[in-house]
């Protein structure tokens, strides 16, 4: 008796512990990452790129190596409300891209006095965190950028951005001051 339940709790544990090493990389769960996690270092910053997966509602920095792809940190994100590819300025989804073109981000500036009424009787507020990294790419509409979540940090990670990137104002900090840099390449994956 007490060998078949050690059998099982090591079954158990066994089990727990393939999804939980499995979880970060395998971009078909559609469930997001909860907290920042930080896997390694950076090694060339000029081979740091940001992933960013809607399935998963998770902003990943990944370095390219002489090894491979190397997941380096991961954080939890708010995206559009509506799901989808952006279609029209307004229509509160986030832009996706396609592996050979992404977005960049064209400039990083100080965004910790910016306001927004978000339309939800709280009036004008201050709401972007830190820092504003503003992307460039091919989708429709101007603005849409990695901002923090100022007023708002509950709907991270979640969806009800107006296109934008949202993370929780730590994070964002976290980014902007180990990875984060103006040219560094942005992929959106598309909703599944």
């Amino acid at each position: 008796m007490h060998r078949r339940i050690l059998i099982t709790a090591l079954l158990l544990a066994a089990s727990f512990t393939a999804t939980a090493q499995q979880y970060p990389f395998d971009s078909a769960n559609p469930l997001p990452v909860a907290d920042r996690t930080v896997y390694g270092y950076v090694y060339d910053l000029k081979n740091v790129y940001i992933n960013i997966s809607k399935a998963k509602r998770t902003l990943y920095v990944y370095e390219r190596r002489c090894t491979g792809l190397t997941m380096i940190a991961a954080y939890p994100v708010c995206l559009g409300a509506n799901s989808g590819n952006k279609e029209s300025k307004g229509d509160c989804r986030t832009p996706e891209c396609t592996n050979e073109i992404p977005f960049s981000i064209s400039e990083i500036v100080d965004a910790s006095t910016w306001t927004h009424d978000f339309g939800d009787g709280r009036g004008s507020i201050v709401a972007y965190g830190n820092w504003f990294m503003r992307l460039k790419g091919d989708f429709v509409g101007t603005g849409i950028g990695i901002h923090g979540s100022t007023g708002n940090r509950y709907s991270v990670p979640g969806r009800g951005s107006e296109g934008c990137i949202r993370m929780r104002d730590e994070d964002l900090i976290h980014l902007k001051e180990n990875y984060a840099f103006v040219g560094m390449n942005v992929y959106i994956e598309k909703d599944i």
